[in-house]
């Protein structure tokens, strides 16, 4: 994997993941502009706790690079969830779309199989992370 691919890579998965978490501390801050916008879809209180929970996990799970394959699904899950409570409340879903398309760039950039540790024995994950390293 060329250098430039991989650092741009890099970029792309650091952005969006701060971006989730940088979302989630908005919501636990409890910022104005976005606890209405979500009370306005049904999420207050709890509910809103809850997914500002669920989004600062999936986030740091992407972050963190032996992680990112469980972060990437979560992240995704998270996403595509947020997408359609858009849709269901008839606004724009460009946001939502817009994150997970740098999240699915950013890894497709950085690794060739995004998802391998999930199919991989913990001895070829290590051999496939000190080649893709390399």
């Amino acid at each position: 994997m060329n250098r430039t691919r991989r650092i741009v890579g890099n970029i792309l998965i650091s952005l969006s993941g701060l971006l989730l978490v940088a979302s989630a501390a908005a919501k636990f801050a409890g910022v104005p502009k976005v606890v209405s916008e979500l009370s306005s879809m049904g999420f207050d209180g709890n509910r809103l706790l809850f997914v500002a929970v669920l989004e600062i996990f999936s986030a740091v799970l992407f972050l963190v690079p032996f992680t990112r394959p469980v972060g990437l699904l979560l992240v995704c899950s998270y996403l595509g969830g947020a997408i359609a409570t858009h849709l269901q409340h008839g606004r724009s879903i460009v946001q939502p779309v817009v994150v997970l398309a740098v999240v699915w760039c950013g890894t497709l950039l950085r690794y060739r199989r995004p998802l391998w540790t999930v199919a991989l024995s913990e001895e070829q994950v290590e051999r496939s992370l000190a080649s893709s390293e390399g």
